[in-house]
Formats: C-alpha cells, sequence, structure tokens
C-alpha cells in the first residue's frame, strides 16, 4: 500500500539537510496549486513531490552503486553525470517500500528529464521542481512557464524543454536524449497532422 511509502518517505525526509528539506517543501507547495488548477489529486501529486529528490544528497558514486544494485540501466551520460540518478534510485527504492502508483512512481524517475507520455502527476512535479523560486536565477523565465503551467501543463513542460534545449545547444551541452523523446512527443501530440505532413 501507498500508506507504506509514505511512512518510509516522511523518515528519510527527515535525514535530508535543511536546505534540501525547504526546496521539497517548496515543490510540495507549488504541486499542490497545479494540483488544483488542473483538478489533480493532491494527495498523489504531493506524495511524488514529497519524495522526487529523497536521494539527491548521494554522492555520485554511492548513485552509481544503487543504480547498479537496483538494476537500473546506467548510460554513458549517467557514468559522466551520475546525479541524473537521483530520481530512478529514489523511484525503484520506494517500489521495493510498497509504491503502487504508476504515476507517482514515473513522476519521481523522470522529474529531473521529463519522458514521452508524461502522466499529469508527473507534469505538476517536473514543472514543480523548476518553478521553485530559488532556482529563478538559473530559469529567466519563470514566470512566463508558471503562468502557462496554470493553464496547461503540455504547453508548459514544452516551453521549459525547448528554452533548455536552446541553452543547452548555444552552450554545446549534451542533451539528455529522454527529454528529446519528450518534447517529440508533445509536438506529436499538439500538432499530429502537421507534423507527419511535413515528414511526407
Amino acid at each position: 500500500m501507498n500508506h507504506t511509502a509514505s511512512d518510509v518517505i516522511a523518515l528519510w525526509k527527515r535525514s535530508l539537510p535543511t536546505g534540501l528539506k525547504q526546496h521539497i517543501n517548496r515543490v510540495v507547495k507549488i504541486s499542490d496549486s497545479l494540483a488544483l488548477a488542473h483538478n489533480l489529486e493532491k494527495e498523489r501529486t504531493a506524495m511524488c513531490a514529497e519524495a522526487h529528490d529523497l536521494c539527491r544528497a548521494m554522492k555520485g558514486e554511492h548513485l552509481l552503486q544503487k543504480a547498479e544494485d537496483l538494476r537500473i540501466l546506467i548510460t554513458p551520460l549517467d557514468e559522466r553525470f551520475p546525479m541524473l540518478l537521483h530520481g530512478p534510485v529514489a523511484a525503484e527504492l520506494l517500489k521495493r517500500e510498497g509504491l503502487n502508483d504508476d504515476d507517482v512512481y514515473q513522476g519521481i524517475y523522470y522529474h529531473t528529464t521529463a519522458c514521452a507520455g508524461m502522466s499529469d502527476v508527473s507534469k505538476v512535479v517536473f514543472l514543480a521542481d523548476k518553478l521553485d523560486p530559488k532556482k529563478q536565477n538559473r530559469y529567466s523565465y519563470q514566470k512566463d512557464l508558471k503562468d502557462t503551467a496554470i493553464k496547461n501543463l503540455d504547453e508548459a513542460v514544452l516551453m521549459f524543454l525547448n528554452n533548455e534545449r536552446d541553452k543547452f545547444m548555444e552552450n554545446e551541452q549534451i542533451i539528455h536524449p529522454l527529454s528529446l523523446q519528450a518534447r517529440a512527443a508533445l509536438l506529436i501530440k499538439a500538432k499530429p497532422q502537421a507534423n507527419a505532413s511535413k515528414n511526407t
């Protein structure tokens, strides 16, 4: 049952650094407002938000070892940037502690990169994580992102992915394949016929 997972989340959260706990609390608050705007179950988005960064304080080598123990696929990109694994590791650990909500699991697992076929719960937590006011310097378009997220989750996720893609390309940084797949899926969903016609 998810009650067991909730207890584990609360227990693990108590051991996190103060700054990380404060970030999680802000993300929960933002996810609550987005859930309300989109008629989602606040309990599910809140649970996902509470858990999304439970493994964020782990060191890279520890994340790599945990991922291997949990049989999570480790890519060359993960090996270069092990912090990318903090969502997948948290999701898999919680699954073994009784988490049985696929949308919450997906939201925790992919909250850093996004993925194709995201659930609304996943979109809410993905966006809430980026809308933490403490990240405003990192995301200069945060106000527009927030306004869009209140109106349309798909458009907001696409806005974020477009902005990050442009920034990464400009700086010749690696764009995560899952982010590119998520962007493609949202474009196809938004304009399926237009996208199809361009490829014929």
